[in-house]
């Protein structure tokens, strides 16, 4: 059972595979940072969404001042001492993973929990975004980075832990049309056709960051499904819940929850109407179940644009939308996505290896 190779598996949904083994009741994770948007009255636990504000252009515009702020920037990042921060500090398995690195020259290596890493340039220096898969045990998943010192020719190890929980993902019994549990021979074509377009859509190259500030919620809603629970369908089906469940009345908004590029608009078997959307540096978001679509493929969004609305086509129970989150070839829980500062200038919290 892996989280990363096929985002529609054999017959299941869309951000959903095979389990064996049932897990004991959710709770929410205690992770080592806070965030500091406030919290939902009206929903335990959970931030409350809201549209990101306008900022006009206005002084820090001009070309002169971006090109004071990119030299500082190079100055600083030619000074640093080498050094990394790992965000979030405690995390459970299926959680997004933010690395940064500083103070190195050119394009560093590294692992996570021994899988590979891969870094695009950032203005505090290089970043990865990864994830823990869902079979991930609890414990210390190490982080292990190799790069040069700023003169090209020292090489430099730099080396770091995060502290993985216990996720306890809930175990749920759902109804589904019996056509979505074991789909006829005549729509198996269909489905092969599903894999293939959702694999092109997944295959862009990886690139820096589209974006210039943090995750949004898609919609302000209340969430009826967390990511990572276990479900029977019909009483036979089991599989996983790779993504979050947001309610909505047929026909609601859906928003983008950040600046990208649209990678596919397409109805498709399990996951309905679908729009995703590539924001640079292996990060993507899925919009599912949608009763339509408002944008183009290949067209750039703005955090807060509208993709679609809130619908119930595919393999659902009600209307809903489901929200996807897939960073470096891993399906990984959106609401920790929402709790990363990707543009922070972190305070070294490793040192070299010896």
């Amino acid at each position: 059972m892996v989280n990363k190779s096929l985002p529609c598996p054999g017959h299941l949904g869309m951000g959903e595979l095979p389990v064996k083994a049932p897990h004991a009741p959710w709770q929410e994770s205690k992770h080592a940072w806070r965030t500091s948007r406030e919290r939902s009255p009206w929903l335990p636990g959970i931030e409350r969404p809201r549209m990101p504000p306008i900022v006009p252009a206005r002084r820090w515009s001009s070309p002169l001042c971006l090109l004071l702020v990119a030299l500082s920037l190079l100055a600083w990042r030619a000074e640093a001492e080498p050094g990394l921060s790992i965000q979030p500090g405690t995390a459970k398995p299926g959680d997004p993973v933010l690395i940064t690195v500083w103070g190195l020259n050119g394009t560093p290596t590294g692992t996570l929990a021994g899988r590979a890493l891969r870094f695009y340039e950032a203005t505090s220096g290089w970043q990865a975004i990864s994830g823990l898969p869902v079979e991930q045990t609890a414990g210390t998943a190490e982080v292990k980075v190799l790069g040069f010192a700023p003169d090209g020719n020292a090489p430099v190890s730099l080396a770091g832990t995060l502290e993985v929980v216990d996720p306890g993902y809930p175990n749920r019994e759902l109804r589904v049309a019996g056509k979505y549990v074991q789909p006829p021979e005549s729509v198996k074509a269909r489905m092969a056709a599903d894999r293939a377009a959702f694999a092109t859509a997944f295959s862009q190259p990886l690139g820096p960051l589209l974006f210039s500030q943090n995750f949004a919620w898609p919609r302000q809603d209340r969430l009826t499904a967390p990511y990572g629970d276990k479900r029977s369908f019909n009483g036979k089906l089991q599989s996983q819940h790779f993504g979050t469940d947001i309610d909505g009345d047929p026909g609601a908004p859906v928003y983008a929850a950040n600046v990208g590029v649209v990678v596919m608009t397409r109805d498709n078997y399990s996951a309905g109407n679908t729009v995703i959307v590539h924001h640079g540096g292996g990060l993507y978001t899925t919009y599912f179940h949608l009763s339509r679509i408002s944008v183009k493929p290949g067209a750039k969004v703005q955090q807060g644009e509208l993709l679609g609305k809130v619908g119930k086509t595919g393999r659902v129970t009600g209307p809903h939308l489901h929200w996807g989150v897939k960073a470096d070839e891993l399906w990984v829980d959106g609401e920790t996505l929402l709790k990363l500062d990707f543009f922070a200038s972190p305070p070294p919290r490793t040192t070299p290896a010896p």
